[in-house]
């Protein structure tokens, strides 16, 4: 490769010019000859690279940087080069170009669309990341490293996969032939630090009057479920209303990939297993379900009702474990309802309407539906009671509701 010119790479120090910087195909391919240049140096010295510190690699990155910079004779400055550096850091112990984008705690979504467009989503906007993969393969290698430490694969075979980062992020990918344009990977980032029933109340999602109601029926067992819809914020809310449980009671958790993080001492946590490359060996949420309800649960949490498992959720709150609480994807409180009779019509039930709506009235007594506006922000945009089966329709009766034109959460106890 050429080196590029002065042109090309020179900067004034200020952030634009780096940004161009990093996303000019001159500097994809500098950093890959750099990358390789490192690779070569760790194997001609046979240096114990896996036994490093962040710190030691770090300055070896700094130091090798240096050295190639002046036999190379790029026209480089100080900046492009602890950036080129910084990135390629990066590309040996990280997640390459959006290993800086997992590190920040402000950003929820990192959305890679093939190896030239990166998106992240920050305080509920999406906008365009400064930064680039090299080409498809670039993009493959990040997934593969993802993949690695948890045993998965991806190919053409098999390409699709669902995953985590060590933090607990959840990982989609996607690649070709069922991506056209390239490798996708969607990331829903992991706080480091659970949301507080203050910051919600601060960035107002919920207000102080309806999170003292959900604290007491919380506490008063009430089987619950949080309804909404993609990006919404279920999760985050249920980890908040998990709280609200005394510490003195026996929790099971089951999920896809762990996510809630309770305060509880006495806290047994249970995750799916996908099948081997054979198609065997899986461990459905179904499976897990009914083994928790033999583990002498005092509440059963299932991070989301997507399939089989909703008639074991339901049975679960109807024999015994009162205040058991999972979430489901539907836009609305009665979407959520005809969702859970689809679901038990794809696990096999063969009753009645009627019959499933009373086992849907006896075991659900709360419904918590929140929703990403247009703006981004998430609010919490009704609480519901489940009052039981009249006819064929199940009775729902809203305590709190969120007026869209005002922007407030309403009380509606105050108007009876």
């Amino acid at each position: 490769m050429n080196a590029p010119s002065p042109s090309d790479v020179s900067a004034t120090g200020n952030d634009s010019q780096i940004t161009r910087f990093r996303l000019s195909d001159q500097y994809q391919q500098l950093k890959n000859n750099f990358h390789r240049y490192l690779i070569q140096q760790i194997e001609e010295r046979n240096l114990e690279f896996d036994r490093w510190d962040a710190q030691q690699i770090e300055r070896f990155v700094g130091e090798q940087m240096r050295r190639y910079v002046v036999e190379q004779r790029l026209p480089v400055n100080q900046r492009e080069a602890e950036t080129l550096a910084r990135d390629t850091k990066d590309e040996l112990m990280g997640f390459g170009p959006i290993q800086s984008l997992v590190d920040d705690d402000g950003i929820n979504d990192i959305l890679v669309n093939g190896p030239n467009v990166v998106f992240i989503e920050r305080a509920g906007r999406l906008s365009q990341a400064p930064v680039r993969f090299l080409n498809n393969q670039h993009v493959i290698r990040v997934i593969q490293r993802i993949l690695a430490p948890i045993g998965r694969r991806i190919d053409e075979s098999n390409p699709m996969v669902d995953a985590r980062l060590p933090d607990g992020s959840r990982v989609n990918a996607v690649v070709p032939p069922i991506a056209l344009d390239g490798p996708s990977i969607s990331i829903r980032k992991f706080r480091k630090s659970a949301l507080t029933a203050e910051d919600l109340i601060r960035f107002g999602t919920v207000t102080e009057a309806c999170l003292e109601y959900l604290k007491m029926r919380i506490r008063n067992r009430t089987n619950t479920i949080v309804v909404g819809g993609t990006g919404s914020g279920k999760t985050t809310f249920l980890n908040l209303l998990s709280q609200y449980i005394p510490g003195d009671e026996r929790i099971l958790t089951v999920e896809d990939a762990a996510e809630l993080r309770l305060n509880h001492e006495h806290v047994v946590r249970l995750e799916t297993r996908p099948p081997n490359l054979e198609g065997e060996n899986a461990v459905t949420a179904r499976d897990l379900v009914r083994n928790a309800l033999r583990m002498r649960p005092d509440r059963v949490i299932v991070g989301e009702v997507r399939g089989d498992e909703v008639l074991d959720m339901l049975q679960a709150m109807n024999t015994g474990h009162d205040g058991s609480m999972t979430t489901i994807h539907a836009n609305s409180t009665h979407d959520a309802i005809a969702r859970l009779e689809l679901l038990a019509g794809f696990a096999g039930y063969n009753g009645s309407e009627q019959a499933f709506k009373a086992q849907v009235a006896s075991a659900v007594q709360m419904l918590v539906q929140v929703s990403r506006l247009k703006g981004g922000e998430r609010r919490v945009m009704s609480v519901t009671n489940v009052r039981g089966l009249q006819g064929n329709s199940l009775v729902l009766e809203d305590v709190f509701h969120y007026d869209v034109e005002r922007g407030v959460l309403i009380d509606l106890r105050a108007q009876k």
